[in-house]
């Protein structure tokens, strides 16, 4: 049976939900069978492992998607777009490879995902070229959308790549004997950064309006650069500071790039873009967030929970 292309995008986008979804299932199953009780073990423990050995190889993509039979239909029939041979076989094991894992699952559902969403995105803005007459962007708003934008991608990186790994940088220092439980210093921690955005919250737009959202905006980066440099002492007293900088950081962040791009648009007459330019600025914010979190994983990797906070500077 033949399939439209509308039909195959759909189930390429219904078909990683269903492999995350099954490999952390196949996951909790296979530890499940992996440590039965002791007296099972003692029973049946030859049985076992030659039954395990002879079936892995022809149930682990099964699994992946699943044995009811809606999820076996949308397998079939993803597994029938790829075509046999050469290189698709390659690429069907490299497939094969990533979906073998929860993690390889998960980058393997987001790829897919970015896809089917660049794949909509490109047919959507060419049929609106057939339909519509091509109009030119004035240079003035180009010039504000570029710089406004990669500034606050960067901004907005710098936020995404700390939170993931807040409590686990703070969790892994080893306080004084006499601050008593660290995981209490640990929730302190936390309750000062938050406390410190409320308190200063108010002053911190009082004072972007008075020196000027670009001020602003580089306070910001001073800030939070600061904070996430605290990260790398054991010294109580230095994280709570480095905590405080962060919610007074936060505070400027949710507040003064945007006030500057209002500002920079009311000054050269241009507040007819602003609704594009924020369009474009929060949309691109959630490709920051999911590159800010791969990046994150790479760096606490690689230099530990503090890395992400270094990467972030």
């Amino acid at each position: 049976m033949k399939t439209s292309p509308l039909n195959s995008l759909l189930l390429l986008a219904i078909w990683p939900t269903t492999v995350v979804v099954q490999a952390f299932a196949s996951s909790s199953s296979h530890k499940t069978l992996l440590s039965p009780p002791k007296s099972f073990l003692q029973k049946h423990h030859h049985q076992q492992l030659n039954q395990l050995h002879t079936t892995t190889s022809t149930t682990t993509s099964l699994n992946l998607f699943g044995s009811s039979t809606a999820t076996k239909s949308v397998a079939s029939a993803v597994t029938n777009l790829i075509p046999r041979g050469g290189a698709a076989s390659a690429i069907a094991e490299k497939v094969s490879s990533l979906a073998s894992t929860p993690n390889g699952s998960f980058n393997l559902a987001l790829g897919v995902l970015a896809a089917c969403t660049a794949v909509l995105k490109i047919s959507n803005k060419a049929n609106a070229d057939k339909d519509d007459e091509k109009v030119v962007k004035d240079p003035k708003v180009k010039s504000l959308q570029m710089r406004f934008l990669m500034v606050f991608w960067l901004l907005r990186m710098a936020d995404w790549l700390q939170g993931p790994y807040f409590y686990q940088v703070y969790a892994s220092k080893t306080f004084g004997a006499a601050t008593g439980n660290a995981m209490t210093w640990v929730s302190r921690l936390f309750l000062t950064g938050f406390a410190s955005t409320a308190l200063f919250g108010p002053l911190v737009g009082r004072l972007c309006d008075t020196y000027g959202r670009k001020a602003g905006t580089l306070v910001f980066s001073l800030l939070y650069s600061l904070g996430a440099m605290s990260t790398k002492s054991n010294v109580l007293g230095v994280l709570l500071a480095g905590r405080v900088m962060g919610g007074i950081g936060t505070s400027l962040l949710f507040s003064a790039p945007e006030a500057w791009l209002v500002g920079d648009a009311a000054r050269n007459g241009l507040e007819g873009s602003l609704g594009e330019t924020f369009g474009l600025a929060y949309a691109g914010d959630s490709i920051v967030a999911i590159l800010a979190g791969q990046m994150a994983g790479l760096a606490a990797g690689t230099r530990g929970p503090s890395g992400p906070f270094e990467l972030s500077v």
